[in-house]
């Protein structure tokens, strides 16, 4: 019998938080998302491993059991993953880093040519992900160290800094009403419908409605899209609006869409997550990234 080991990764968390809703919310996961992996598992097992109750998620002996060993098989299996694929990066002199969107924006290109400058014979392969893979990579072991958005899942495995710190503007069709205004305060768009990630992204998607933000309002959701082509496509032929750091305005320009400062609403951060001090070349990047943006995001 084959797990998959997504379903112990989620077994792990509501077995730590003994709630789905908390658990749900660390994994950047909807909650039915969540309880139906949980199910999932149980079935492939043959057995019960919570019992669901008003006050939470109780282990029973076998969910016990499968919690004391299963934290040790996934830090084992992490390891051996990341050494696998890194392996091959290493013997080809390629640093893998993921990234969302723009990545870090301006400051990009000038970390790259610094790292190869240190690291003579070296190449940066940029990986782009979806906004279903917050992480950029990083679970999978698929690359060495990400540019990501903050907060991202999954964030305290790994080792982060913050890199630089931006408002978080709107984006709307340009035939839309408040697209005149210089500054849109974010209570005006409460009712909009707004252009969002998957559901299964739980928190990150949250974070991107600004669900907490909205005084208990809940977002109107018009499209769903996991790539910035195509939330720029719902966005332009008037499916909804959307959140974005301002530096979007400058990289994901296109006619039918525009960009306004919004009031209201706390701002973005970016920074460089890595799995392992034990790398000198990922520290030479992260070093890299440091250098070109300091901590308070003005670029060095």
């Amino acid at each position: 019998m084959d797990v998959d080991t997504r379903l112990l990764r989620y077994f792990a968390m509501v077995a730590e938080e003994g709630n789905l809703t908390r658990a749900a919310e660390r994994l950047f996961v909807s909650q039915p998302a969540l309880t139906k992996q949980v199910k999932q598992l149980e079935n492939l097992l043959g057995v019960q491993l919570f019992t669901r109750s008003r006050a939470g998620m109780a282990l029973t002996e076998p969910g016990r059991t499968l919690a004391q060993q299963v934290p040790h098989l996934l830090k084992d299996w992490d390891r051996v993953l990341r050494d696998t694929k890194g392996s091959a990066s290493r013997a080809a002199k390629v640093l893998r880093v993921g990234f969302l969107a723009s990545a870090a924006n301006e400051a990009t290109p000038e970390i790259i040519a610094a790292f190869t400058e240190r690291r003579p014979g070296w190449r940066v392969e940029m990986r782009q992900a979806t906004w279903s893979n917050p992480s950029a990579g990083l679970d999978e072991g698929d690359v060495d160290a990400a540019l990501l958005r903050i907060p991202f899942p999954g964030q305290e495995k790994w080792h982060v800094k913050v890199l630089l710190t931006e408002p978080r503007w709107v984006v709307l069709p340009s035939a839309h009403p408040l697209a005149t205004r210089d500054r849109i305060d974010f209570r005006d768009l409460w009712n909009e419908p707004f252009v969002a990630a998957p559901a299964e992204t739980g928190w990150w998607r949250d974070y991107w409605l600004a669900a907490d933000q909205r005084e208990g309002h809940e977002p109107r959701i018009g499209a769903v899209t996991e790539t910035p082509d195509d939330w720029l496509s719902a966005i332009a032929n008037g499916y909804g609006i959307a959140l974005a750091p301002e530096s979007a305005a400058r990289f994901y320009a296109r006619p039918g869409v525009t960009y306004r400062p919004v009031a209201g609403v706390s701002p973005t951060q970016v920074g460089v997550a890595w799995a392992s001090e034990d790398n000198p070349v990922v520290g030479d990047f992260v070093q890299c990234c440091l250098s070109a943006l300091d901590p308070e995001g003005h670029q060095a």
